[in-house]
């Protein structure tokens, strides 16, 4: 048996995060450290079969998953090289072709000094720190893994014109309209598979940053951060378009913007999707997370479906998906999961159907969302810096003890026209604050009350 240094388990411990690995590239993650994670997931796949695995733009990706790979063959798995694309594709990758996992390097939205990897098994299933992403790391740092007699084979796949049928089958391409846009890639993964679409579709697309630069030369590619809309919104008005969509590093999240330039929450277009797969399967139901505002969830219950509140993560949304067999899942934070996209979450899906939608609607994308607008105010999710935080979250239930409470993902506090929800971040001693309310002045004296139980 082997004996694991402390120094070896805890530089894992360090990138193991909830629902992926993370980590500084050259000193956390390295090209050694990925050929064993590589070595760890073929020895760990419950299925037999190939992996896909893809990389985002970053400087040191191809590095990163060509070890991955090799560490992979080393226990006997075949490979397909998909090459740079969205992470997204990669779910669809595993769902479509019947493989046994998949792979994609990349760190999202993080600093160009970032890398990292996400996993996924057959059926596009998601691998996190509950569904055995835990055991993957333990088996890296355990340094023994299954002996093989035959490496795999490496299979190059370009699946680029598969991919992009299958987003077109969420609508019917025949009755879009004409319709005017800018889409910020932010120098991210969506600058190569956007234009993929573009001739499938009536669109004139005023493209920005879709040269692939994992070094962000303009902006931090994290479309909820509204210093990163700022350039899109420019556009929009300086163009005279009908919207805009801003999508994240590795392309899985977009947030659609209205002929304003005004960004369209979570919550907003959670309804608005909500409403058009409702409209297709109607009474089916539809996820939407702890954090997801009044607005969605009455949609949802207008159009006849049944909403089911869920914690956050796409982890824990995909299986409550296949629990109660969702037609879809909404989350505040631009990740929306689809049934028909083997329960994953995917922005070029997302943001398609919204302009499908406002194409169809002959009204502007503020006419069309202000319903889901006006009948609530919200905050920007909100972090703050706490020791101890199950003694804030007490503290919080004991001050407000007299309203309806839950406890499903932190502690959430409902009231008759507000709501708030403090949770704790898996990775950071921060406690993350939402809340809603009817007016604005409502809003700032609850947010004001929670905020001073919380620092005090």
């Amino acid at each position: 048996m082997k004996i694991i240094g402390y120094n070896v388990y805890m530089s894992f411990e360090a990138i193991f995060k909830a629902y992926d690995v993370r980590g500084k590239v050259g000193s956390e993650l390295t090209p050694e450290v990925s050929g064993k994670i590589g070595r760890a997931f073929g020895d760990w796949l419950p299925k037999e079969g190939a992996v896909a695995v893809g990389r985002d733009m970053r400087p040191d990706s191809q590095e990163l998953a060509a070890a991955l790979i090799k560490g992979l063959q080393a226990q006997g798995r075949d490979v397909w090289d998909i090459g740079e694309v969205t992470s997204d594709m990669i779910y669809f990758a595993v769902g479509n072709y019947n493989l046994a996992g998949g792979v994609m390097i990349t760190a999202s939205h993080n600093p160009g000094d970032y890398n990292g990897i996400k996993f996924c098994r057959e059926g596009a299933k998601p691998v996190g720190e509950e569904t055995g992403l835990m055991k993957v790391r333990d088996l890296a740092v355990g340094n023994n893994f299954k002996p093989t007699e035959t490496p795999g084979q490496l299979i190059e796949k370009d699946i680029s014109e598969d991919w992009i049928r299958h987003v077109l089958s969420f609508i019917d391409p025949d009755k879009l309209k004409p319709l005017k846009i800018a889409v910020d890639a932010g120098n991210g993964m969506a600058g190569k598979i956007f234009p993929e679409l573009e001739p499938y579709v009536p669109f004139e697309v005023k493209e920005m940053y879709f040269e692939l630069d994992g070094t962000f030369p303009n902006h931090i590619a994290n479309p909820l951060e509204p210093k990163n809309l700022v350039d899109v919104q420019a556009a929009i008005k300086q163009h005279g378009s009908d919207a805009g969509v801003a999508f994240d590093g590795d392309g899985d999240r977009a947030v659609l913007l209205d002929e304003h330039g005004e960004a369209l929450s979570g919550t907003v277009l959670t309804a608005l999707l909500a409403e058009y797969f409702l409209k297709l399967h109607p009474g089916e139901t539809v996820l939407h997370n702890a954090i997801a505002g009044r607005a969605a969830v009455e949609a949802i219950k207008q159009a006849g479906g049944k909403p089911v509140r869920t914690r956050v993560g796409h982890s824990f949304i995909k299986g409550d998906m296949r629990t109660h067999n969702a037609i879809f899942a909404g989350e505040h934070s631009g990740h929306y999961y689809f049934k028909d996209n083997f329960m994953a979450d995917s922005g070029l899906i997302a943001a398609v159907i919204g302009l499908y939608i406002l194409s169809l609607s002959g009204k502007s994308f503020s006419e069309l969302v202000a319903p889901y607008r006006k009948a609530y105010v919200q905050i920007p999710e909100t972090n703050f810096e706490v020791a101890d935080k199950q003694a804030v979250l007490d503290k919080i239930a004991e001050t407000f003890r007299d309203a309806e409470t839950n406890t499903l993902d932190g502690l959430t506090v409902e009231m008759a026209d507000a709501w708030f929800n403090v949770r704790p971040s898996n990775t950071e001693a921060l406690l993350r604050l939402n809340a809603e309310a009817r007016t604005k002045q409502e809003l700032d004296e609850l947010v004001s009350k929670v905020t001073t139980l919380i620092t005090s």
